[in-house]
């Protein structure tokens, strides 16, 4: 991300166009030399008819910054002013991300589904993109329903790649761009433009490339994502889609382009932006981290375990629009196994029915609240386990190979993500950020991801982390500032141990501050901890029972505690729920209690 940075910046505007709301934020750099959030405004997003021009909404989010604070951002013209002339009039950087207008959407290709285009799918996840298609020459359809797919897909670019540096000539590489030469695809904006397509392959493959597609779509040639059969180099790539987007994809949109000059930086996708913040404060903090953005349509995922960072969307999973396909995906008996109470499958189906018909309802009473955070656990899970097959470690080849035993490679190595390792879960999208109480958000999220040993739990308070990662990106400082101290809330610190044993036998006991905890199988303790104090935390897991350095060996966290304290998790991993109705309800509803939330 380029741009011009003032020195001595005090104060920030950033604004992020989502696809039905457009948020502002206000940054500025107190009197301590800290950065904070000052103000938060919003107004409908206006990329579509009647206003076709995303400015407008940006305007009246930021009319309404202005009217907060009392600060003059505007000029006469409705721009923002920057630099800033004073205190009170002008900012220092106005930043924007988008997503409006369906986002940044791609298909990829690549020669072996389970390697180079799965190569090409993370790559283009990390850039913030939603998939429409992943083509390779073995994913069993024929040449001719490729070139119908592409024809009807309109993507706003495409990424292509296969084949090693190290290797020999690949035809198979050949052989997509000649379907992508007879498909002829057009972009989904810009008539008479021809679609981006970005060759991350073979270098000894470019000139073939480039003399197959290069009166056809407009080539750009990127280094190879898998320079090696056990090596991926998915940056340029990703660079590559992110320059595409502003210059293509963007110019073309609404209003895009008369924005993009009143921008100090370029406009960034919004995941991308997400994925931005979430690596800068692993880096910072040196930690693996997993976050989730659950919308009303789709599920993002981020991750970074081992330094790598990984995003995958899963584009069917939502909590309004795709609430159905949750329920299709995971099967009623699995949204209906969290709920604390007993009720018929039929009146549970319509319920969910009747949010994918009217998406903007809110749920009227407890029992409502109940299913819809029922199904979001399933739609978490779900995503995670899709997360999860994509973060993978790459599978060392030493010995050469020809096609056709690439054709047999398994899927890339065992997943980056290790539960022992993680640190930090962040929630943030409407059912998690803004849940009733805080402890449901954090049963939601320890429901679905089980984390193992200690694990912060926490969420984003107003949803500011797509401006955060692209501030990231000129003024790290200013943005983890802010991340740390206004949009992250820190809800608890979640022990919990890995195994299984009889109902009632004990699977932990915790010493906090001298005082011991017995925490029996199946069930939670929710220790109450001054929010912000860091405990020294000592685990004595029963036999059975496992914190990550063998069963029943003892461990010593140092844990800090949330806004609700400290979980102590006994239901151990996986988490077993009682089959028959009564009883699971009975178990759902301790549960809760222990959480300190009523159950009916």
């Amino acid at each position: 991300m380029s741009g011009f940075v003032p020195a001595n910046v005090r104060s920030i505007v950033a604004t992020d166009c989502g696809s039905t709301t457009t948020k502002a934020i206000l940054i500025e750099k107190q009197p301590d030399g800290v950065y904070r959030l000052v103000s938060r405004g919003e107004a409908p997003t206006t990329v579509e008819a009647p206003f076709d021009d995303v400015t407008v909404g940006v305007t009246n989010a930021l009319t309404e910054l202005q009217d907060l604070t009392g600060k003059q951002i505007l000029d006469v013209a409705g721009k923002p002013m920057t630099p800033a002339q004073s205190d009170t009039v002008g900012v220092d950087l106005y930043l924007s991300t988008s997503s409006a207008g369906g986002g940044l959407q791609m298909t990829v290709a690549g020669v072996v589904r389970e390697m180079s285009a799965e190569s090409a799918e993370r790559a283009a996840l990390g850039a913030g993109a939603i998939i429409m298609d992943t083509l390779a020459i073995n994913d069993g359809r024929k040449d001719y329903e490729k070139v119908e797919r592409i024809r009807a897909l309109r993507p706003d670019m495409i990424l292509m790649s296969g084949g090693t540096d190290d290797g020999n000539v690949v035809p198979q590489v050949q052989e997509i761009a000649e379907i992508l030469r007879s498909a002829d695809p057009k972009p989904r904006l810009g008539v008479g433009l021809k679609l981006p397509v970005i060759f991350a392959g073979s270098e000894k493959m470019r000139p073939a490339v480039n003399d197959t597609l290069g009166d056809t779509v407009d080539v750009r040639m990127v280094p190879n994502l898998r320079p090696t059969m056990a090596r991926e180099n998915l940056g340029p790539a990703r660079e590559a889609i992110h320059e595409l987007f502003l210059e293509h994809v963007m110019q073309q949109a609404p209003g895009y382009g008369k924005l993009t000059t009143w921008t100090s930086s370029g406009i960034m996708s919004t995941p991308n932006a997400v994925g931005k913040i979430m690596e800068e404060i692993a880096r910072q903090r040196n930690i693996s981290l997993l976050g989730v953005d659950i919308g009303g349509a789709t599920t993002d995922v981020f991750s970074v375990f081992k330094g790598i960072y990984n995003r995958t969307v899963s584009a069917n999973l939502g909590m309004s629009y795709s609430i159905c396909n949750v329920l299709t995906e995971a099967g009623l008996p699995n949204i209906k196994r969290w709920l604390p109470f007993e009720e018929s499958d039929a009146y549970i189906r319509n319920q969910l029915r009747n949010k994918m018909v009217r998406p903007t309802t809110i749920p009227q009473d407890l029992r409502d609240l109940q299913i819809e955070q029922a199904a979001s656990r399933e739609a978490l899970r779900l995503a995670f386990e899709h997360h999860k097959s994509l973060a993978r470690e790459m599978v060392g080849v030493q010995q050469q190979r020809d096609i056709s035993e690439i054709f047999e490679q398994k899927a890339s190595g065992s997943t980056l993500v290790d539960m022992f390792e993680l640190d930090m879960l962040i929630g943030s999208g409407g059912v998690l950020a803004h849940a009733p109480k805080l402890a449901q958000t954090a049963l939601m999220m320890m429901d679905a991801y089980a984390p193992q040993g200690l694990t912060t739990l926490a969420k984003d308070s107003i949803f500011m982390m797509p401006q955060l990662g692209i501030l990231s990106t000129l003024l790290p400082e200013a943005a983890t500032e802010v991340f740390e101290k206004d949009c992250l809330i820190r809800i608890a610190d979640c022990l919990a141990p890995v195994g299984t044993a009889k109902a009632g036998e004990e699977c932990f006991t915790a010493v906090v501050d001298g005082k011991s905890y017995v925490v029996p199988f199946g069930e939670i303790v929710l220790v109450s901890v001054e929010a912000g104090r860091t405990v020294d935390v000592e685990c004595k897991p029963g036999k059975a029972f496992d914190f990550g350095d063998g069963k029943g060996r003892s461990r010593t966290y140092k844990a800090v505690a949330g806004e609700i304290g400290l979980v102590l998790d006994g239901r151990g991993r996986p988490i077993v729920i009682p089959v028959e109705d009564a009883e699971r309800a009975a178990t759902m509803r301790r549960w809760l209690e222990a959480m300190g939330l009523s159950s009916s």
